[in-house]
């Protein structure tokens, strides 16, 4: 290196200290003013034009925000399932009307109350001794008493010795179930004798057979008849 190279140096590092230190100036002295400007701005009431200016001829007026008001639920109708009822119909039956059962004559039940209510105690009374007892012939339809009539006048020639067996049957204690032929003949000896017991009497004489009703329980029985009157206007 030689002697003229070192002023170019020292030239070249001054220049450029002295660059730097300017623009510190220049920026120190550009701020302080720009302060200045500001505190002047502020002390004057400039800054106040600083503030943007909004036009209120276009703005729409205020309204408040509507309410929210939570959406209403509405009710939905529950879904049920009706489930079809299963009606079981049965085939309907056609009653039946049953036939009128005409009742026998040896059934008791036939009788009038008062006949069979004092023969029941008569036959439990005549089974406990040990003697067998029914009832030949209780309650008869008139038709059946007209014809056992009829038979009657044949077998005995006349009306009149018809109806000392048989009577018409508006006359007839069987017709209205007031009157039993008793069977076997054990039993009809054994009523004879107790019967009266029972307030039933043997009626005629020529009939062992027949019993009606005809006293009261526990008195004797009239005097028998000698057999069924027929009447003088039925002759």
């Amino acid at each position: 290196m030689t002697d003229d190279q070192l002023p170019d140096r020292s030239r070249t590092a001054r220049t450029r200290l002295l660059s730097v230190t300017g623009v510190v100036m220049v920026g120190a002295v550009t701020g302080s003013l720009l302060l200045w400007h500001q505190q002047v701005g502020d002390a004057l009431g400039l800054g106040a034009d600083k503030r943007p200016v909004v036009s209120t001829n276009s703005a729409p007026a205020y309204s408040a925000p509507p309410a929210t008001t939570a959406p209403t639920r509405t009710p939905t109708a529950r879904r049920t399932t009706t489930t079809p009822s299963r009606t079981t119909t049965s085939p309907t039956k056609k009653a039946t009307k049953k036939p009128t059962q005409v009742p026998r004559e040896e059934d008791i039940d036939a009788l009038s109350p008062k006949l069979e209510a004092r023969l029941k105690k008569a036959f439990a009374a005549a089974e406990a001794a040990g003697v067998p007892i029914r009832i030949n012939s209780g309650k008869r339809s008139a038709a059946k008493q007209q014809r056992l009539l009829n038979e009657a006048i044949k077998k005995y020639g006349s009306y009149t010795a018809a109806t000392r067996w048989v009577l018409p049957p508006k006359y007839s204690a069987h017709v209205l179930g007031k009157a039993v032929d008793i069977a076997p003949a054990a039993a009809m000896t054994w009523l004879d004798k107790n019967g009266w017991r029972y307030g039933i009497c043997r009626r005629y004489d020529n009939e062992p057979w027949h019993f009606e009703a005809i006293t009261t329980p526990g008195t004797k029985c009239p005097p028998r008849e000698p057999h069924a009157l027929a009447k003088a206007d039925d002759d």
